[in-house]
């Protein structure tokens, strides 16, 4: 049996325990499925829906979104505060038993404050609830039970509960974990689109990611400038194009006119053609082989969408012209490999 073979199926696992886990697996995603679809449900159109005060409470908020839990509800509600954050909305996870010794400070009456329990019934919690509602902040809470003392002490009340868990004990917080990140996630979905958050917001808190390299990148960040711009008039020879081609190294020349506007483009394939067919070019002007009419970008557009351009007239390298149609500025698809664009 070979090293790949033994890691896929050792031999303690038989066949018949592959199976059982096989099955076990759909089990727990169905079970983690029938819950998600029970939560939808139970949600009504009307406008004093829970989920939907609870969106128009977020956003109201003049402060920060805090969420605390304690155990896998802390997991969850770590992931639930990225989100937000992440998604135009300040917040910040709290662990309650921490805020029991200091970081209640934190809090602000502006806040609005998520607090997360399967139980509702959590000591840690339910120690500091009282403060937080003396203290102004508003209270949200994701229970799985209506009847419980944090569902009853809360504002506003979002019942994620579930008719068992996924686990074979019906113990492990499973299928009621699942239901609260969902839950979460209908929430920030439903508050980024009440903010009018769009794809370049996203960026703004995503700089190191690539969406954040491709939507905050702009042609003249990554563009040649000056000097690095191949460029010739339209009366030089085409020998004189071809040392400017060389010189600069991008493959390609534009050419432009008296008022420093392209008029046209010779590129190494257009020289290949050229040598392919026989012509006799050694006399030529650069106006006799230029393609006229070059694709140009402005540099105010986004890096991507100069690759958009590229691929859609399958060129290398595209010419920047600014509003007054003058040449400023080239660009080389190698340009945003670089800059991790593509």
């Amino acid at each position: 049996m070979s090293v790949t073979e033994h890691k896929i199926l050792p031999k303690a696992f038989s066949t018949e325990s592959a199976q059982r886990a096989l099955s076990l697996a759909r089990q727990t995603l169905q079970i983690e499925a029938d819950a998600i679809l029970a939560m939808k449900a139970r949600m009504s159109d009307n406008a004093d829906e829970p989920l939907a005060r609870a969106v128009g409470v977020l956003l109201e908020c003049k402060g920060r979104v805090v969420v605390s839990g304690i155990g896998k509800s802390g997991h969850i509600g770590r992931k639930i505060a990225a989100t937000f954050a992440s998604t135009g909305t300040p917040a910040l996870f709290m662990h309650p038993a921490e805020a029991a010794h200091g970081d209640l400070g934190m809090v602000t009456p502006n806040d609005v404050f998520i607090a997360i329990s399967n139980s509702g019934e959590t000591a840690e919690l339910m120690a500091i609830v009282p403060i937080i509602k003396r203290m102004g902040a508003y209270l949200i809470a994701m229970t799985g039970n209506d009847d419980s003392s944090l569902a009853l002490l809360s504002a506003i009340h979002l019942n994620v509960g579930v008719d068992k868990e996924a686990c074979t004990l019906n113990l492990a917080p499973t299928a009621s974990t699942t239901a609260t990140l969902a839950m979460g996630d209908a929430l920030a979905v439903s508050l980024l689109d009440a903010r009018g958050f769009m794809e370049e917001d996203f960026a703004r808190s995503h700089p190191g990611g690539a969406l954040g390299r491709r939507l905050l990148t702009h042609v003249r960040d990554v563009m040649r400038t000056g000097d690095a711009i191949p460029a010739v008039t339209s009366d030089v020879s085409l020998s004189a194009a071809l040392m400017e081609i060389t010189r600069k190294g991008m493959a390609m020349t534009a050419v432009v006119d008296d008022d420093y506007r392209p008029i046209g483009v010779f590129t190494d394939g257009d020289l290949r053609r050229l040598l392919e067919r026989g012509d006799d070019f050694t006399k030529s002007s650069i106006a006799d082989v230029m393609h006229r009419g070059p694709r140009t970008i402005t540099p105010d557009q986004l890096a991507v969408d100069a690759v958009q351009l590229m691929e859609e007239f399958r060129i290398n390298q595209v010419l920047v012209a600014d509003a007054a149609g003058k040449l400023v500025g080239a660009l080389h698809i190698h340009d945003l490999t670089r800059a991790k664009v593509i």
